[in-house]
């Protein structure tokens, strides 16, 4: 019966400190994040310009699948 309230215990304020992490990315980090570089693209600037390409044939820009930021007013 101990053993399992010191456990009891151990659970509950694992679970309590696990809601006081603060985020990894530091808000001055997030910049290094969005660059091309860090893409899944093998050659990430190479496919920017694909992308930008594929936009002008299309006349349509957006709905890639990449996330953008703004208000979205443009």
């Amino acid at each position: 019966m101990r053993a399992s309230a010191k456990l009891a215990i151990i659970g509950v304020g694992l679970l309590l400190g696990a809601c006081s992490i603060q985020p990894w990315v530091k808000p001055y980090e997030r910049d290094r994040l969005a660059d091309p570089i860090m893409s899944w693209d093998r050659d990430a600037i190479s496919a920017a310009y694909l992308d930008h390409i594929y936009e002008s044939r299309e006349g349509s820009r957006g709905a890639t699948g990449t996330a953008g930021g703004g208000c979205g007013c443009n």
